[in-house]
């Protein structure tokens, strides 16, 4: 009954983060109690949305407040 209430958009914020990291090349930062994902590529950021829109019924930005890409490694 779980899986009919997520694809509704009745799914909890903190458990459709916790997916998405699981599932995808990113991390969710917090700001002031805020979640934000740091992202790898403009792809992997459109894959997140798509699954985040298909699974849950929401808008990427319903879910973190931001999404910004991750800096390269300083040499």
């Amino acid at each position: 009954m779980r899986s009919l209430a997520l694809n509704r958009g009745a799914a909890d914020q903190d458990y459709i983060i916790e997916q998405v990291v699981q599932l995808f090349q990113c991390r969710a930062l917090w700001s002031e109690g805020r979640p934000c994902l740091e992202y790898d590529s403009l792809e992997e950021l459109d894959r997140v949305s798509e699954y985040v829109r298909t699974q849950f019924g929401m808008d990427l930005f319903d879910v973190f407040f931001t999404a910004v890409e991750s800096l390269p490694p300083e040499e």
